[in-house]
């Protein structure tokens, strides 16, 4: 008897076709499609099925008009052409493919010009609350719903833009003590907002941030538990604020709209040119050789 071939897959941390992209250096590709396995397709149905209720009960009112302007299909993996079809003509944004982590410079200057870097794996469809890095459901499912309304887009493209500005004010640095605390400055401000961030909404609480919207668990805890600090947003507090990846978040900042967010951005973009963003507090997340270099470049 023939042994049966096992389905390699697209599965996180388990595909050869990443490894070998990472070999040969290639941070922007295309998704495969044809190596999605069965497993592969079972996750994203399993993970659409426990969010789905999660989503109408506990997101903001612009993602789930994402969730629908996008025509997400709750049983198979995205074609990312197909998202783009849907999102480009709303707010010029796209989804583009990458073989995974992004350093954060070119990650935030993506977003200047409406691109948005886009992990293809997926997660273990037995272990779906465990997420060593970003997957395609986080990325698609979590994030790009909501780069179909106007005003969010507009936020992230004026957050992508300050990458570049803080690039350029320390170009010629001796001391790399400044452009480390702007670099951490701007990946917290994008972790309490972009990715765990809450609003009110019709005198309630709910979720806009991609980290809690794709993640079964945290959706639920980060509106209902007591254990979890919730307080009006506050920018000297978030951009001094350090974070960890590895539990539920404790504390979450509430914006007022996307138009607030908007604001806040400005406000963050007039410190970071003032220098108030050059002495933050020390602590998460470290910045890692490659992220210096490449805002060094």
């Amino acid at each position: 008897m023939e042994p049966i071939e096992k389905e390699v897959g697209l599965t996180t941390t388990k595909a050869p076709f990443i490894e070998n992209a990472h070999n040969q250096g290639q941070k922007f590709i295309h998704q495969p499609y044809e190596l999605y396995s069965t497993e592969n397709q079972r996750a994203w149905r399993k993970l659409y099925a426990l969010l789905r209720p999660k989503w109408e009960k506990y997101a903001n009112e612009k993602f789930m008009e994402g969730i629908r302007s996008l025509c997400l299909n709750p049983d198979r993996i995205p074609r990312l052409e197909e998202i783009n079809q849907f999102l480009e003509p709303l707010t010029g944004f796209q989804a583009k493919a990458v073989s995974g982590y992004v350093p954060t410079y070119l990650f935030f200057d993506s977003l200047k010009h409406r691109e948005f870097p886009t992990t293809i794996t997926i997660r273990d469809s037995h272990n779906l609350n465990y997420l060593p890095e970003p997957d395609i459901f986080h990325d698609i499912a979590g994030h790009v719903p909501m780069h179909t309304d106007r005003t969010f887009a507009e936020v992230l493209v004026k957050f992508g833009s300050l990458a570049r500005i803080a690039a350029d004010r320390h170009k010629n640095a001796r001391d790399f003590k400044e452009i480390m605390s702007n670099i951490q400055a701007l990946s917290r401000f994008f972790w309490f907002t972009i990715e765990f961030g809450l609003m009110r909404q019709n005198n309630q609480l709910c979720v806009y941030g991609s980290g809690i919207l794709s993640s079964a668990d945290e959706i639920e805890h980060s509106i209902e538990s007591p254990e979890v600090q919730r307080v009006p947003f506050q920018l000297e507090w978030v951009i001094n604020q350090s974070f960890d990846i590895d539990h539920f978040q404790p504390l979450l900042f509430i914006i007022d709209s996307f138009e607030h967010l908007y604001e806040e951005v400005d406000r963050l973009e007039k410190w970071l040119l003032s220098g108030k963003l050059d002495h933050v507090a020390s602590g998460g997340p470290s910045v890692s050789e490659e992220n210096l270099k490449a805002f060094l470049r």
